[in-house]
């Protein structure tokens, strides 16, 4: 019984000494210990998963106001963040293209919010650009899918990047795309539903 016991008990350290070796602890070893938590975007305006209020969308008209943004645990080392809102549930012209309902860049790798209500200027004061949405507006166009059919799913993509984007507000959805290539180190997502 003592043998086993011994046995046991022997097989349980090795195991608990293997796990600790496999944690990197400065960088030389080759595991990686335990994940932090990654980029979370989260706003007091829309719970994650919910219906998004009419204020925010197209139900609200012309005085339809973007929703306040936060974020936390920024990976180290960002420069500057980008938004993406969408509706990925339409398929436009047939092709992958969705609605973009709004496109934001080179926001401040210090910020940790975006204000509701922000203006439809392309430039604004701490540098952070705005562009043409599916409308060809500058700025945030609220949801609008139409009362037939299901909910869509109305999607803030924010991305943390290791550099500021060189391009201007007339730059295009996909020019945006293809400049955060390869310098995209988080990305957090939050979702609403939507329609009328």
């Amino acid at each position: 019984m003592s043998k086993k016991i011994l046995s046991a008990t022997t097989l349980l350290i090795a195991f608990s000494v293997g796990l600790a070796l496999s944690q990197d602890k400065g960088g030389k070893g080759g595991g990686r210990g335990p994940a932090g938590p990654g980029l979370t975007l989260t706003s007091p305006d829309i719970e994650d998963g919910s219906v998004i209020a009419d204020k925010f969308t197209a139900k609200a008209g012309a005085s339809a106001v973007s929703p306040k943004l936060q974020w936390d645990h920024v990976p180290a080392g960002t420069q500057s963040f980008a938004l993406l809102f969408h509706d990925p549930d339409v398929a436009m012209q047939k092709k992958m293209d969705d609605v973009t309902h709004w496109m934001v860049f080179n926001i401040p790798g210090t910020a940790t919010e975006l204000p509701g209500g922000i203006s439809a200027d392309a430039k604004l004061a701490d540098g952070t650009i705005q562009i043409k949405n599916t409308a060809n507006r500058v700025g945030y166009m609220g949801p609008g899918a139409p009362a037939a059919g299901p909910y869509h799913h109305y999607t803030f993509e924010l991305f943390a990047l290791d550099t500021k984007l060189d391009l201007t507000e007339a730059a295009s959805r996909a020019d945006v795309v293809k400049a955060m290539d390869g310098h995209i180190l988080g990305k957090g997502v939050l979702a609403g539903r939507f329609h009328q």
